[in-house]
């Protein structure tokens, strides 16, 4: 299961099960869970602990130190769940700082030449797309697709079922559910992925509804969301809605200048 040109410090750990191609190098604190696929020429380090079914193709450098000033060397960690695909160069860099660690949870398809920087949040289900870079810090919800060469700028958080269209770069909060285009702009809601998650028809027109009252109705957006505290109250509108009202960063606004949503609300 392990071809002899791999290069395994004996205190690693890596499951009986494991597949490592050749070339391939694994660091002495690494851990490997079950059934796990490790390509030709991938580096696996730092203090990263790896779940079950994971499948690392060429090339990838997964925990290696940040690309951080501040970083000193210190022994900081990476997390990663269980049946992720990570394709061709994926560069994933462990944490920059003691207790604090870059995390990615399971089912994630992280496609070729992606970089998930230093104390990045992915969820579950997420897709990357070619070329998408991740600065540090950036939160990434469940089910959220990242298109092809999108950038996305350190502390941004991106919520849960949101979509990037290819190309497009964000510096600000980008709301669950909805679609960034161009930079820092909203097109509306991700409804094809709304509905391929199980959304009814009702959710999907109340999530319209609260979408049109936040960025569209022309009013500031502090007092657009407490009016719409008390209109709309579903789960996922309550989702929403406490995601806009927590920004640091600002929110993207709609691309039609609606509202003024991009400004902060700190």
């Amino acid at each position: 299961m392990i071809h002899p040109t791999a290069v395994i410090h004996p205190k690693a750990q890596i499951h009986p099960t494991v597949r490592v191609g050749p070339y391939a190098v694994i660091d002495e604190h690494v851990l490997v869970g079950p059934h796990c696929v490790i390509g030709p020429h991938v580096f696996l380090t730092g203090l990263t602990t790896i779940g079950e079914g994971n499948h690392f193709y060429a090339g990838c450098v997964v925990g290696e130190a940040p690309q951080d000033l501040k970083y000193k060397g210190e022994a900081t960690r990476l997390q990663i769940g269980d049946q992720n695909t990570i394709r061709e160069h994926v560069t994933i860099n462990r944490s920059t700082h003691l207790g604090h660690c870059t995390t990615i949870g399971s089912h994630n398809q992280l496609m070729a030449h992606c970089h998930l920087a230093h104390d990045v949040s992915i969820g579950d289900h997420v897709t990357l797309v070619n070329g998408c870079l991740l600065a540090g810090h950036v939160t990434v919800g469940d089910r959220a697709v990242i298109s092809g060469n999108c950038l996305v700028h350190q502390f941004v958080r991106i919520g849960t079922l949101a979509m990037m269209q290819g190309g497009s770069a964000i510096s600000k909060d980008l709301p669950p559910y909805t679609m960034a285009c161009g930079d820092n702009h909203l097109c509306g809601l991700n409804t094809v992925g709304l509905r391929r998650a199980g959304f009814s028809s009702e959710q999907r027109l109340e999530l319209r509804r609260l979408y049109h009252a936040l960025f569209r109705s022309g009013r500031n957006l502090r007092a657009a969301v407490a009016s719409a505290k008390e209109e709309f109250s579903s789960e996922p509108a309550r989702a929403f809605l406490e995601f806009v009202a927590s920004t640091k960063r600002g929110i993207c606004g709609d691309a039609g200048g609606g509202t003024g949503a991009t400004e902060s609300e700190d």
